[in-house]
């Protein structure tokens, strides 16, 4: 039997409403502070730092929501 609340296996699923204009927002202020221009005509590597970026940044701030502390 299938079960009905059943989650996709898609990884880069957002699981809160909302989250994807916050991480757009994100993506561009990281690129900005990086002076990386986004898009196809740049490096993986100068697009794959900003997402690293935003990877770090999201780590530290559940920690910090985990353990009370402010960000």
């Amino acid at each position: 039997m299938a079960q009905q609340n059943q989650r996709s296996n898609n990884s880069n699923e957002l699981l809160v409403e909302g989250a994807a204009q916050a991480i757009d927002q994100m993506k561009y202020e990281i690129a900005q502070e990086f002076g990386v221009n986004l898009g196809a005509d740049t490096t993986s590597r100068a697009n794959g730092s900003v997402g690293g970026e935003i990877t770090k940044r999201l780590v530290s701030l559940a920690q910090s929501q985990m353990s009370g502390q402010p960000r």
